[in-house]
């Protein structure tokens, strides 16, 4: 599964266009909708939609920001014009957005500079402050989790610590009755039935959908509407070939501040095509530790591993390859990643690591083909740059697939240490790194 994030509009305009269906027709969201990109003649869009100079409006950057309500990037209450200079001002200069906040409101850490590009205007909600909630739905390993809190908006405040709870078993969907009795005791007896049948009607769009997570702050409730103001969202972007067309045209960008290299965009591209997993992120091009892992948890054990030795600094990338890739697509993550290392040479040389757990169902062997079949094209390469490469690994094929390796390791004129499930996971780092210590 492969969780992705997707601009606020997009997932507004999905409920626009199917919560009806969802809620059999008992409640209806507002398709007042625009995107403003760098290519978007904003001059003109009054032509197109013509409540954009008939409603008092709100504008915010539509760019997987969080906190923008602390970070001062909401424009509530203006006309057109007004939203037209906002948005040109907040275009012009880089903009540093800020993560964490003092109880004062002042930002405690360094933030992310970024470019802002993309914003989203709708019609300004009147509401009262009480009318506002939080809701979100995630997946978890067992299947689902609703959380809801009856207050909402900017200053919420720890919602992990307040929310109400209701844990949803895989192939399963809550009632409204159960939502009223489970997580809605707080809420107004006059709008309880109308937030319990929303929230109904809201788990069976997210399921049917392949939402993984899906997130409303704040929910305004009304005695005579539901109103989402502002929405987070993630897809899993493997199910794009079976939902997409309900989807629409929808993307994925990445987070705020970043810009993914070519590299990057090509293994995603990759992830975006397979049901497996493939992940990547380079860190430092010119760092002499390299990661080839299979399992996200896995990737994580051995980053921290890398970084509790002391060559954080060192460490080039991070990323995983899991779910059983083909032969092929290993192959092209493998290639992409020995590509990246060998293109600058260090005197005191660089380490692959081609780690992982015990698989349960990857076949190792099947994946160690399309690894071997990169190294083997990179050999020279390898050899200029002076890599030194240690495998371990376990499951499926295990034994076949490492004496794969050994036998490589043989003719390549490339160090390759292996080892197999009887070597704790992660101490082929410290092998590689502090010579076995």
């Amino acid at each position: 599964m492969a969780h992705k994030a997707i601009r606020e509009a997009d997932g507004k305009r999905m409920l626009a266009r199917l919560f009806k269906d969802y809620s059999d027709g008992k409640y209806e969201i507002s398709d007042k909708v625009v995107t403003v990109r760098p290519d978007t003649d904003i001059g003109a869009l009054p032509n197109q939609y013509n409540w954009l100079t008939s409603e008092k409006l709100v504008v915010k950057p539509d760019m997987l920001i969080k906190r923008r309500g602390k970070n001062k990037l909401v424009l509530v209450g203006a006309d057109y014009k007004q939203a037209e200079e906002w948005i040109q001002k907040k275009s012009k200069a880089p903009t540093t957005i800020y993560g964490k906040f003092d109880a004062d409101g002042k930002p405690i850490d360094k933030g992310t500079v970024g470019q802002l590009t993309h914003f989203i205007i709708e019609p300004l909600t009147p509401h009262k402050d009480t009318d506002e909630c939080y809701i979100a739905i995630m997946s978890t390993q067992d299947g689902d989790t609703i959380m809801f809190y009856h207050e909402g908006g900017v200053n919420v405040g720890d919602i992990d610590s307040k929310a109400s709870r209701l844990e949803v078993p895989i192939g399963t969907y809550p009632t409204a009755d159960e939502l009223e009795n489970k997580i809605l005791k707080k809420i107004p007896a006059d709008r309880k039935k109308q937030v319990a049948g929303f929230i109904e009607a809201l788990f069976k769009f997210y399921a049917d959908l392949n939402f993984t997570y899906l997130e409303m702050n704040p929910l305004v409730v009304t005695k005579d509407s539901v109103t989402p103001l502002d929405l987070a969202a993630k897809l899993d972007s493997t199910a794009e070939f079976d939902r997409g067309e309900k989807w629409g045209k929808i993307e994925f960008p990445a987070p705020f501040g970043r810009t993914l290299t070519k590299e990057e965009a090509f293994i995603e591209d990759l992830d975006s095509k397979t049901g497996a997993s493939l992940k990547l992120t380079v860190l430092n091009p010119e760092g002499r530790v390299w990661t080839m892992v299979a399992g996200g948890g896995a990737s994580v054990i051995y980053a921290d591993t890398i970084t509790d030795i002391g060559y954080m600094c060192e460490l080039a990338n991070y990323g995983e390859y899991s779910g059983d890739p083909s032969e092929e697509f290993t192959y092209l993550y493998a290639k992409t990643i020995l590509d990246l290392m060998t293109r600058k040479v260090n005197p005191k040389g660089k380490f692959l690591i081609i780690g992982g757990g015990i698989a349960n169902f990857t076949d190792v062997a099947g994946t160690f083909k399309g690894i071997i079949k990169a190294l083997n094209e990179y050999q020279k390469p390898l050899q200029r740059t002076k890599v030194k490469i240690f495998v371990r690994r376990g499951g499926p094929n295990y034994k076949e697939g490492l004496s794969q390796m050994r036998a490589l390791g043989e003719k390549l004129g490339v160090p390759i240490e292996v080892y197999g499930p009887e070597t704790h996971m992660t101490k082929i780092v410290s092998m590689a790194l502090k010579g076995g210590d």
